[in-house]
């Protein structure tokens, strides 16, 4: 049985109320022996609905923090929120943050402001950060080079980047992230990125209930399906989907775990 990690999906997601406790199963039946429940992917309160839940189960970990659509709800009083968390056993990471320019949920300025308080978060306590970009990778670079000079502990999520982008974050000491889009057939451009990264650097992930891989789209995403994602690289890496998981998740466990 190969061993899997879903190093990033949205469990306290309300599309998950209904049969929370189906899904981690269905999971943990298909060889997904961990799942990180990222907060950040609404208000504050869905962090610390990831890290109650976490608290109920050992193979779970969550995070905490305010995605960029909802930078503009960010102010002291949510971050003192995100700081009770972070000093939680089984909240290991700040995040999701970053900056969302495709959207616009928060005005850009906005955006910048909350990644730096975050990444600050991360320095001060020496936890990993979790990075989502989308149409915003210049930006990025200067608040994470004026934030955190040096190296940065953490992950560029769902990546969809150049393989410049890529090289940059591996550089900058992040790990990549890759979704169920590499299996997406309008993908070719990042299946490339996928097949020339060095595997001790990437990450799987579902983003789920969002960006169901083929051959479940249309379908509400779930943990499971991190096995088709990992079938994809191994086909792209010309590798055993066997070496895919167990470097993955090794990769997986050293920052999360």
């Amino acid at each position: 049985m190969i061993e899997l990690i879903d190093t990033h999906c949205h469990l306290t997601d309300p599309r998950f109320a209904s049969d929370r406790s189906d899904v981690i199963e269905r999971a943990r039946t298909a060889g997904v022996t961990r799942i990180v429940a990222v907060g950040g992917g609404g208000p504050i309160e869905f962090s610390e609905a990831a890290a109650a839940l976490a608290a109920e189960h050992s193979f779970l970990r969550a995070t905490a923090g305010i995605h960029p659509h909802d930078a503009k709800s960010y102010d002291d009083a949510v971050e003192a929120r995100i700081e009770a968390l972070l000093a939680r056993p089984e909240v290991v990471a700040v995040g999701e943050t970053g900056l969302d320019y495709y959207y616009e949920h928060s005005p850009r300025e906005i955006q910048r402001e909350a990644l730096a308080r975050h990444v600050a978060l991360a320095r001060r306590h020496d936890l990993p950060i979790i990075l989502h970009c989308r149409d915003a990778e210049a930006d990025l670079r200067d608040v994470l080079d004026a934030e955190a000079p040096g190296t940065l502990r953490g992950v560029v999520h769902c990546f969809t980047g150049s393989y410049e982008d890529a090289c940059w974050a591996i550089d900058k000491g992040l790990l990549v992230s890759f979704t169920g889009i590499i299996t997406f057939k309008t993908a070719d451009a990042l299946r490339d990125v996928a097949r020339r990264l060095p595997l001790d650097r990437l990450m799987l992930e579902t983003d789920a209930p969002y960006l169901a891989p083929i051959p479940m789209r249309g379908k509400r995403n779930e943990p499971a399906y991190v096995v088709h994602t990992a079938r994809v690289m191994a086909e792209l890496r010309g590798i055993g989907l066997e070496e895919v998981a167990s470097v993955t998740s090794a990769n997986a466990q050293s920052l999360f775990y």
